[in-house]
């Protein structure tokens, strides 16, 4: 057996989720088995550094070095406390697969200038700090082909959830969501996946500004509030959320300015939180439509949540009610708990790049072929 570790920081900015994953040594398929986990929270002024140079139009290259540096050293701090809590020898540790910290995503660029994806990392100071070999800088080589860069989770959520006889959709739900269509492993067409908009970034955004704390527990701010029906529909008539895919978004699109140019300054806060629950659970709705659309797919037979979101129980009741024949199922009725899909997915992908084998799904990210993702850093 072959023991990998992801690591992720979403643009939630909320922590590092550290996933020790076991492949088999003669599994060509690479089906992963999730072996322990180690969740790391962000430090306010790291969080703080991060999300200023995510918002930040100019940025000071000590500065950005500093943070990296920090960032990294939380990184090689959350790998020994997996190790230690899992009692697993470093040496027992095939390759350890970064996705650093996205700082901005802009896959098709800025006015005449070129598409670019910017993750804080620095593999070869993680390398150097932990003794094990890292696998990192994932998204540039999609990039590269002419891709989107995102989303890469659905190549996993392919090899983990793709069964026969069932279409299956598969929700992230963290700072952003995106959306994962299976086809039956007898149908030959690959999965289809995509950015369906945001779902905790402005809501969590929201109420920090009003409430304080980084995020609405359980969702309980938004189940007061009312929906407002005009904003939503200000909201929805954002192009984004009516552009065909292959698509992928982030904070640079979705920040508080762009809500607020929508507001009249009028609105109750709790009525906003509300709006945006919706504005989540209707854009979902809408990106399952297109994809089901897109591939002739009948109504699914499970609509599998993961990430932050799946543990907002207004936020799923929202969901239920726009798609009253999908039923809800766990992740963890398949072996793996919705908060580690996406870390589990950088273990898998550093699989899949020391095994010489493409890691991305052009019909996901729009590359014109597969590609074999990241670059290897030995210790």
């Amino acid at each position: 057996m072959s023991l990998f570790i992801g690591l992720m920081s979403g643009t939630s900015l909320d922590g590092i989720d550290a996933a020790l994953v076991e492949i088999a040594e003669n599994d060509a398929e690479g089906r992963p088995r999730l072996v322990a986990t180690h969740a790391e929270p962000m430090p306010e002024p790291l969080r703080q550094r991060l999300w200023q140079l995510c918002h930040a139009d100019r940025v000071s290259f000590a500065e950005l070095a500093a943070t990296e540096e920090a960032f990294c050293r939380l990184q090689a701090g959350t790998i020994e406390a997996l190790l230690a809590t899992s009692n697993t020898p470093r040496a027992a540790i095939t390759a350890v697969g970064s996705h650093g910290q996205t700082i901005e995503h802009a896959p098709g660029g800025h006015g005449d200038g070129p598409a670019y994806t910017l993750q804080l990392d620095n593999p070869s100071l993680l390398a150097e700090l932990t003794g094990c070999p890292v696998v990192a800088d994932f998204r540039r080589r999609d990039l590269a082909a002419g891709g989107q860069a995102a989303p890469l989770a659905p190549a996993f959520h392919e090899a983990l959830l793709r069964a026969p006889g069932q279409w299956r959709l598969v929700l992230n739900l963290g700072g952003f969501a995106n959306l994962t269509l299976l086809p039956p492993t007898e149908d030959q067409r690959e999965p289809l996946g995509f950015d369906t908009g945001p779902a905790n970034a402005l809501l969590d955004a929201w109420h920090a500004r009003h409430r304080g704390g980084r995020f609405d527990e359980g969702g309980e701010w938004a189940a007061s509030g009312r929906v407002d029906d005009a904003l939503l529909e200000r909201l929805l008539a954002e192009p984004f959320f009516h552009q065909p895919p292959p698509r992928s978004t982030g904070r640079e699109l979705f920040h508080l300015d762009w809500l607020e140019r929508q507001l009249t300054g009028e609105e109750a806060p709790e009525d906003v939180q509300a709006t945006l629950a919706e504005l989540t659970a209707t854009s979902v709705a809408l990106g399952i439509g297109m994809a089901q659309e897109r591939l002739a797919a009948p109504t699914a037979a499970a609509l599998i949540p993961c990430g932050g979101g799946a543990h907002n129980p207004d936020l799923l009741a929202r969901l239920g009610r726009h798609l009253p024949e999908t039923p809800l199922v766990a992740s963890a009725d398949w072996g793996w708990p919705a908060d580690w899909l996406e870390a589990g997915a950088f273990a898998w992908l550093a699989w899949r790049r020391l095994q010489g084998l493409s890691g991305n799904l052009p019909s996901v990210t729009g590359a014109s072929g597969r590609r074999i993702l990241g670059g290897v850093y030995a210790p």
